[in-house]
């Protein structure tokens, strides 16, 4: 197996285990383990950025990948993709915002912040291994 192929399956588990990490770090917070929110929120930022790496490696080397689904499946894997990306766009400067908000102690700000910035970040992690499943599995 060459390492493009094995790049969609490991950017699937990455986005998992960023979700996990995600909502482990947001349970964290609201039982005021706030070492162990940190803990998972680094983790977290460490898997996303490995996801970006190899996603980034993946498609220069590989480019577009059609979608071979028919039908109704068509629109609905579309209109997933189409918002994944956009909010993943939208996604990555919102995060390192809100990190740093973090990082300068500036609580109020950062806990603001979160409001957007964490649903945003577990719907763009949760469509990725949507997209992942769809289109390497489901309708190839």
């Amino acid at each position: 197996m060459d390492v493009i192929s094995f790049l969609p399956p490991l950017q699937a588990g990455l986005n998992l285990v960023a979700t996990v990490l995600i909502i482990a770090a947001f349970l964290f917070v609201r039982k005021q383990n706030t070492r162990a929110h940190k803990a998972c929120m680094v983790a977290a930022l460490v898997v996303s950025s490995l996801f970006l790496a190899s996603y980034l490696y993946y498609h220069n080397q590989v480019g577009y990948v059609p979608f071979k689904g028919e039908g109704f499946i068509r629109p609905v894997y579309f209109t997933i993709l189409f918002s994944h990306i956009l909010l993943a766009i939208v996604v990555v400067p919102m995060i390192l915002v809100t990190v740093g908000a973090a990082i300068m102690d500036k609580v109020q700000l950062h806990q603001r912040l979160t409001h957007w910035t964490l649903p945003i970040w577990l719907y763009v992690s949760v469509t990725g291994v949507v997209i992942y499943l769809l289109g390497f599995h489901l309708y190839t």
